[in-house]
């Protein structure tokens, strides 16, 4: 079997996939920029104090650090496994994940675990004697 001579990729023609959320309705409210400029604000304020924050993500991430500061600047957005990969390393960008995704009740669940983290350690800093 020959291929034609134009080329070997499939026509552009036709129309896309509708764009949908779990359920299967495709009213899904957060285009691809509001997503991206959402992302980017999380990263600016977790690493706000940091001179070099592209290469820190570029180091979590693995990512280019060229594309990392497309991040930043919200031009683009993580795929799915470096979003994995900032969400650990951000409590800032798992925050407004949890929040895009409606799901503030993990938000609040893990602020309340965090609060009673310290509490605990407040209490065994408390219950030291002094030298």
């Amino acid at each position: 079997m020959s291929f034609p001579k134009k080329g070997k990729s499939f026509p552009k023609k036709g129309k896309s996939f509708p764009k949908c959320d779990g359920n299967g309705s495709s009213d899904f409210s957060l285009d691809d920029q509001a997503f991206a400029m959402k992302i980017a604000s999380a990263l600016k304020s977790e690493l706000k104090d940091r001179n070099s924050r592209a290469k820190l993500i570029a180091g979590w991430t693995g990512a280019n650090e060229r594309t990392v500061k497309n991040w930043i600047l919200g031009r683009y957005a993580p795929c799915g496994r470096h979003l994995v990969v900032l969400a650990q390393h951000s409590d800032q960008v798992l925050d407004a994940i949890l929040t895009m995704a409606g799901r503030q009740e993990l938000l609040l669940a893990r602020k309340v675990e965090d609060l009673r983290r310290r509490v605990f350690e407040l209490a065994d800093i408390m219950g030291r004697p002094e030298a």
